[in-house]
């Protein structure tokens, strides 16, 4: 970890930032101001560990009252956290890239999961790959008089950037070969799929479990795992501020006790997943001993996929440079473990 006297708080950056680069006006003061933990978090299923940790009671044994922040995106997360409102964040690679990468005083301490996405498409799309290999996309094309549709999550997040890396590495132009709509929302996907509206997706659960319980015409055709080995996805970002404290532990020892509850106890975790994330406990089950469940907080175990991630990032435009391991992760309270 950074020496605490050559780092800069982020109460200190805040205080000098402009408005324009971080600010927001009227903001709350930090969580750990007020004696709290603020945890950021969203509903969904690679943020799983967060409502292990609320409904196993596991944060009692921190020394802070964790105030947990719902929010419905990663943008929205790097606003709030931008303003000072958040202490820890639990969300995508890319998004805590962004902000690292904006020069807030933060580092990524866990990982949450690894490989969690998956490749949707088409029922009839696959024999044309076979037949054809990438080139089914322009034989798709010429067959339906228009290009294939992907709808996914918005341009920088997880989702929409293994799409555009998978597409990459296969010769495909994702700006030309395909369209790639922005859809808001693993639901939203998944109504666009019921509803015949898109060809394919990259998705997390629980969208790839229900596509294959229910009667739609569409099937996993690539896993995260097949496309980027130790792909990238929710992960635990803490401010400088709370890793230079016991709470950084405390919280990843949490975190450590979470993961392991899911590993060994899928039923209840299914229960945790319906009550605390609002999917069915039998389709959560099914999600939970698919291959895409690898629920992991060591966050060596998704080096390789980040230094994609930040190198396919920085090309795109979505990071102003290429962010080292170093600049985007700190080891240190993982291992102090």
């Amino acid at each position: 970890m950074t020496p605490r006297e050559t780092r800069i708080s982020r109460r200190a950056y805040l205080a000098g930032a402009t408005t324009a680069t971080v600010g927001l006006a009227g903001c709350s003061v930090l969580g750990s101001d007020s004696g709290d933990l603020t945890v950021a978090h969203m509903p969904i299923f690679p943020d799983l560990q967060y409502f292990v940790m609320d409904d196993q009671g596991y944060f009692d044994d921190i020394d802070r009252t964790v105030n947990g922040e719902e929010f419905t995106d990663g943008p929205s997360i790097i606003k709030a956290y931008s303003g000072g409102d958040i202490d820890i964040a639990m969300f995508g690679i890319v998004p805590a890239m962004i902000l690292i990468d904006r020069g807030l005083p933060a580092k990524v301490t866990a990982t949450n999961i690894k490989e969690p996405m998956a490749i949707l498409t088409h029922e009839e799309f696959g024999p044309l790959w076979d037949e054809h290999g990438s080139d089914a996309f322009d034989v798709w094309r010429e067959q339906r008089g228009e290009p294939f549709q992907f709808g996914t999550f918005p341009q920088g997040s997880v989702p929409d950037i293994l799409l555009r890396y998978w597409l990459d590495q296969e010769g495909v132009d994702p700006e030309s070969d395909v369209q790639i709509t922005e859809i808001n929302g693993a639901n939203a996907v998944w109504q666009a799929i019921a509803n015949d509206e898109i060809d394919g997706t990259s998705i997390m659960e629980p969208v790839p479990t229900r596509v294959a319980e229910e009667s739609v015409p569409y099937e996993t055709f690539r896993t995260a795992a097949q496309i980027m080995p130790g792909q990238p996805a929710a992960v635990t970002l803490m401010s400088d501020e709370i890793r230079d404290t016991d709470v950084a532990t405390q919280f990843l020892d949490a975190h450590v006790r979470a993961t392991e509850y899911i590993q060994d106890n899928p039923e209840p975790t299914a229960d945790i997943v319906e009550s605390g994330i609002g999917l069915d406990s039998d389709r959560a089950l099914s999600a939970l001993q698919g291959p895409l469940s690898n629920f992991v907080t060591d966050p060596r175990e998704i080096e390789n996929g980040t230094e994609i991630f930040s190198e396919f990032a920085a090309r795109t435009g979505k990071l102003d440079q290429q962010l080292s391991l170093e600049e985007i992760f700190d080891y240190s309270v993982y291992e102090a473990l």
